[in-house]
């Protein structure tokens, strides 16, 4: 992955600026561009549907030979393009995590204040860009109906910060559109149009498609208005860098700005997802967009009609995946699970005996594959619900119940990304750490397996096959341990600044735990 995609998400922000039309396209670097996310017909909302107004595709729909004519004349009434005003700056990347807080932040120079002699300085002669002002200016995304009574799913980055939204529907009324709640961590949001009895609407699919199915999207690509395009399903399960939600279609049917928000169908006429993120290289379609699955829309959507937000379960630990290394170190067979670096004070893990190094393999008997997957699990389900958390600790399985509490923030279960497991020797030197618990690199070999698995001087070794260490011969006496035990990697607690995690060390340059 590159540097822009692992460090930068483009939204689709309304997806298509009108005020800059199609100026700003040309952008360097691969990027991931926003869209939407899926949505349902919520709970609160299902007395009042009105089954004439459902659409439904034609049961027999003979893509190959007939084309899409019959599945686009069935959904086309459902969908809209949004089209909101907004003050601010048209050219900001909503979520953007480069750090750059306030415009000034250039390599080499420093972050210097307005109000400096030296901003001024630099500034005149290009090194600072110019502080954009904020302006008003007019985006362009894409939705669709999902209840008779008006409601209708975007995204959230197509509606972040409007001043006003408004819906166009297929035949060219333009209506005025409230926002209901939007959720930033999936990006999804929800509009309500009012004075609607009976609007066309569409059902989300009941299960999920299958990779190679066929698709068709509709949107308002660039603000040119309701246009369709058709692919399959390429992948399932997608991670994309940048995001805070991890579980993407990934499908080939052409996504460009504007179509954020806008329904991906399947050939029943039911939507599998929303557009809401692709990946490009120029700022336009490759063939690579991702959706939010329809099931993941279903709940956000009734929680933001019910209550205009999103509450989420949470643990209240920091995880990290479970590398191969590290599975090797603990002596399981597989890495099916996340390792927690540390539950937080007072969380409900901790409350309930879940310990640091502790291994969680599955959720309600559901296993868990991975840290990204064990965060959605808990986050899927409300605060106050019991789970049954199976846990690996020392050789043996065990089970805890936990209360889930209210995730605030970016708190409840942080994950930390995992370094990729390498092999090579150990190499490194290490001193007593007079400032806390631990022992400190001093030194790590460049060749050496510490330096290939992330290693840095200045790392504080906090414990090693479970065991606390204070000085060097702690560690080796420790290595021994392991290696006279069979295994080939040995566990490692290590903490950087303020984040520990867990890694997994080969006990020599023959190791081999892959």
């Amino acid at each position: 992955m590159s540097k822009k995609l692992s460090t930068q998400a483009r939204r689709w922000a309304g997806a298509s600026v009108i005020a800059i039309a199609v100026a700003g396209l040309a952008g360097a670097g691969w990027a991931v561009e926003k869209a939407p996310g899926p949505a349902t017909v919520p709970a609160a909302t299902a007395a009042t549907l009105q089954p004439a107004a459902l659409i439904q595709a034609p049961e027999s729909n003979n893509i190959l030979s007939e084309g899409f004519a019959n599945l686009v004349d069935t959904v086309k009434p459902a969908v809209v393009s949004v089209y909101v005003q907004a003050t601010g700056n048209p050219d900001e990347t909503p979520g953007d995590n480069s750090g750059n807080d306030n415009g000034n932040s250039v390599p080499n120079i420093p972050n210097l204040p307005p109000n400096s002699p030296l901003y001024h300085f630099f500034q005149q002669f290009g090194a600072i860009p110019p502080q954009q002002q904020s302006q008003r200016y007019e985006a362009a995304g894409s939705g669709f109906a999902i209840s008779p009574d008006g409601y209708f799913v975007t995204n959230n980055h197509v509606v972040e910060n409007a001043d006003k939204v408004t819906v166009v529907f297929n035949d060219g009324t333009r209506k005025t559109a409230k926002i209901v709640g939007a959720d930033k961590r999936t990006d999804l949001a929800v509009l309500k149009v009012d004075g609607l009895t009976d609007q066309p609407y569409v059902k989300f699919a009941d299960t999920p498609p299958k990779v190679g199915d066929w698709v068709m999207a509709i949107g308002n690509p660039f603000g040119l208005g309701w246009t369709v395009t058709q692919g399959i399903v390429s992948a399932e399960g997608r991670d994309i860098g940048g995001s805070s939600y991890g579980d993407f279609l990934q499908i080939d049917a052409a996504v460009n700005r504007g179509n954020s928000g806008g329904p991906t169908f399947n050939l029943k006429g039911e939507v599998i997802g929303v557009n809401t993120e692709i990946y490009s290289p120029n700022g336009g379609s490759v063939g690579i967009a991702f959706d939010i699955p329809a099931s993941i829309v279903k709940q956000i959507t009734d929680q933001l009609i019910k209550s205009g937000k999103v509450t989420r379960g949470a643990l209240g630990i920091e995880i990290q995946d479970l590398t191969p290394d590290i599975a090797d170190s603990l002596g399981l067979a597989n890495t099916h699970g996340a390792v927690v670096t540390q539950p937080m004070a007072d969380s409900p893990a901790a409350k309930a005996g879940v310990q640091s190094g502790d291994v969680i393999t599955a959720v309600n008997g559901q296993k868990v594959t991975d840290a990204l997957d064990l965060s959605r699990t808990i986050a899927s389900k409300a605060p106050g619900t019991n789970v049954d958390l199976t846990i690996y600790r020392n050789g043996k399985e065990m089970h805890l119940s936990v209360t889930l509490e209210t995730l605030k923030g970016g708190a409840g279960q942080q994950v930390i990304p995992s370094n990729g497991p390498t092999q090579s020797s150990l190499g490194f030197t290490l001193n007593a750490n007079d400032n806390g618990p631990g022992v400190v690199v001093e030194s790590v070999d460049p060749n050496g397996i510490a330096a290939m698995h992330g290693f840095r001087p200045g790392d504080i070794i906090l414990e090693v096959n479970h065991e606390k260490v204070s000085d060097a011969s702690d560690v080796e006496q420790q290595l021994k341990v392991v290696q006279n035990s069979g295994r080939h990697a040995v566990l490692v607690k290590v903490q950087r600044h303020d984040q520990v995690r867990f890694v997994g060390l080969p006990l020599s340059e023959d190791s081999n735990s892959h």
